[in-house]
């Protein structure tokens, strides 16, 4: 099944977690072995193959990692590249904040300013 944006999260980490099982079958390792191999415990295995949302990241890391699928990642979520102008005015310098957003400066009339005090 493909994973599509429609999908809920229980569905899409369910899809995930037995794409997990079937990499773990075809390397013929039992959820013992992988959980060893990865570090994590057997539960954290059972957990990611059954899609549950309490599992951490780092497991599944660690998993992705002992079967040989950690650099399949990065075709989830791509490297943002920036645009050629955007390159330009970098220099080559890599962004290393969000700039938040730019607010215009606010057109207030000044106080009239005056010696002394106001009387």
């Amino acid at each position: 099944m493909k994973i599509q944006s429609q999908m809920t999260d229980d569905r899409v980490l369910a899809e995930l977690g037995g794409r997990l099982a079937r990499v773990r079958l075809e390397k013929d390792l039992t959820q013992k072995a992988l959980a060893t191999q990865a570090g994590v415990g057997v539960r954290t295995v059972q957990r990611l193959e059954s899609g549950e949302v309490a599992t951490q990241l780092g497991g599944f890391l660690r998993v992705c990692r002992a079967l040989g699928l950690l650099e399949r990642l990065d075709a989830l979520i791509p490297e943002a590249l920036p645009s050629p102008m955007e390159q330009l005015k970098r220099q080559g310098r890599k962004r290393k904040r969000a700039s938040g957003e730019h607010k215009a400066p606010e057109t207030e009339a000044p106080e009239k300013w005056s010696w002394g005090e106001p009387s």
